[in-house]
């Protein structure tokens, strides 16, 4: 479990939280070579989560861009509606095992909130997640559902009152509650070994992947696509795959044409220290955490996880931005075409894979992380189209 991925990553946090995360780190390595944990891990996979899930061929999609092969994989159909779950079932079982009876989490989207919330109802652990309040009016569906599952949802509204603000926040609990709560973060970012967790437990995307492109089409994708706002959902599907010779697509909000930064660490951010991570961070001339816009709150953060970085530096993914109305487009192609509603996150790497599809062979198979359904941003979409 590398505490750097080259110059990124590390754990840049006060000493009050450095016991916290050797305890995690211990636990982790110990789960790992425990059978009954690994069994109780995959049963509840396969009969809570409703692994594996499936890779769908994109017919009229790969029709309407007129070149490679388009496939999607399905995590839009997880449990609670997005890739989220897997990571929140994993550190959901890390928390019993340390004993903590306590989860807090934070949410941008509302997806990692849910599926906290879910896993703490499954589990017995009471259950508090941080949101910012314009993230909490633009995702309210979600806000309700944790509040039927038992969760509390703590409203931000500090700063830019989104993810960032959110996680701010929830370290704050954190710092104060160590003793009795896990904090169970939501994607590949935060001091060292949360980028290592939350990349193990999202790298069963990749690894059914690289199965179910062998069973469909005989061979490994061309080229893999998915949407980056911290990372998890990519660097899920990314990570199994580094050591082939796919191609890795990491596709970032590039927010309302016109706007200087969007949400983009990767392609408009530079080195920098962000939740006690370094790795690529969006900041204005004085080296502050600049502010994002995206019409995603899933993709709204102004940082990125260690890994990506080091994908980015050596050359082995690509990353890319794409404009709030460039997903929305995509958005209504993948509703009318193949008749599944994605989440705003996702359309955003939608919009790149048929991109690239017009460019290839009709050869070549592009795979597509589908992360999230986009029942949640139904009021965003209606709104923007209004």
């Amino acid at each position: 479990m590398p505490r750097r991925f080259g110059p990124f990553g590390g754990a840049y946090v006060p000493e009050t939280l450095v016991p916290a995360l050797v305890q995690l780190e211990a636990t982790w390595r110990s789960a790992r070579r425990d059978p009954e944990f690994r069994r109780r891990h995959r049963r509840l996979q396969s009969t809570l989560a409703g692994r594996p899930t499936p890779l769908y061929f994109a017919e009229n999609l790969t029709r309407r861009a007129g070149g490679a092969e388009i496939w999607l994989k399905r995590e839009d159909l997880v449990h609670g509606g997005a890739h989220k779950f897997n990571n929140a079932l994993g550190q959901g079982l890390l928390a019993v095992r340390m004993g903590k009876p306590r989860l807090i989490a934070e949410t941008g989207a509302g997806q990692h909130g849910v599926a906290t919330a879910m896993i703490g109802a499954a589990l017995g652990l009471e259950t508090e997640v941080y949101m910012g309040t314009l993230d909490m009016a633009r995702q309210r569906p979600n806000v309700e559902r944790m509040r039927l599952l038992g969760a509390k949802v703590v409203p931000v509204r500090d700063g830019s009152r989104t993810l960032k603000d959110a996680i701010n926040a929830a370290l704050r609990d954190w710092i104060e509650n160590v003793r009795t709560t896990h904090y169970l973060l939501g994607s590949a970012v935060g001091p060292h070994p949360f980028p290592s967790i939350v990349a193990d437990f999202q790298s069963v995307i990749g690894r059914e992947i690289r199965q179910q492109s062998r069973r469909a089409f005989g061979r490994l994708p061309d080229l893999a696509v998915a949407c980056v706002g911290g990372g998890s959902n990519a660097i899920g599907t990314f990570h199994p795959l580094r050591a082939t010779s796919v191609d890795l697509l990491g596709v970032e909000a590039g927010g309302p044409k016109g706007h200087r930064t969007g949400a983009a660490s990767l392609a408009r951010g530079r080195p920098g220290v962000l939740h006690g991570s370094f790795s690529y961070v969006l900041q204005d001339r004085d080296g502050q955490v600049a502010e994002t816009a995206s019409i995603s709150a899933g993709l709204d953060y102004p940082g990125v996880g260690p890994e990506h970085a080091q994908l980015k530096e050596s050359g082995r993914a690509r990353y890319l931005a794409v404009h709030d109305e460039e997903a929305l487009r995509a958005f209504h192609w993948l509703a009318r075409d193949e008749g599944i509603l994605p989440a705003l996150e996702p359309a955003h790497a939608i919009f790149a894979a048929v991109r690239e599809a017009r460019r290839r062979p009709r050869r070549h198979k592009i795979v597509v992380t589908l992360s999230g359904r986009g029942d949640k941003d139904l009021e965003v979409v209606l709104g923007a189209a209004r």
